[in-house]
């Protein structure tokens, strides 16, 4: 039995693959799950509902088995939404996290590095998080 907080399996086997660098999208529900993601991507859909499963649950899950070295969000203007600031909280002081405008954000989840899309039922605008996968340190 697994013991750690993360237990589903395709997105272990994802998170397993993805290497440093590669990047992870925590996408709302109003994102184009099916359309705005790179060649490469696995996407696995937890949209249940609106609401459920909420972003900030998924970025828990999945920093429980990875470091993450930068992160960006999709954001209307050039200031952080109440969404962006509780990713912020979640993912600590020293991963910086970059805001980026709609189509730009478009772009980068297009790119080749893009491992894995988890669709979300996350009901907030703009509530979408791309993630860069850290370095695993060493004993």
């Amino acid at each position: 039995m697994l013991t750690t907080q993360l237990t589903h399996p395709t997105l272990l086997a994802a998170l397993a693959a993805a290497g440093h660098g590669s990047k992870v999208l925590i996408a709302d529900s109003n994102y184009p799950h099916a359309t705005a993601h790179g060649p490469n991507a696995q996407v696995v859909h937890l949209n249940l509902s609106r609401g459920l499963v909420n972003g900030p649950d998924v970025l828990t899950a999945i920093t429980s088995v990875i470091k993450v070295e930068s992160a960006a969000v999709m954001a209307p203007g050039t200031d952080l939404l109440p969404v962006h600031e509780e990713y912020r909280q979640l993912l600590g002081a020293d991963v910086p996290l970059e805001i980026m405008e709609r189509f730009a954000f478009y772009e980068a989840a297009r790119g080749q590095d893009l491992a894995l899309l988890v669709a979300t039922g996350e009901d907030r605008i703009y509530a979408n998080l791309l993630l860069t996968v850290g370095v695993a340190s060493g004993n």
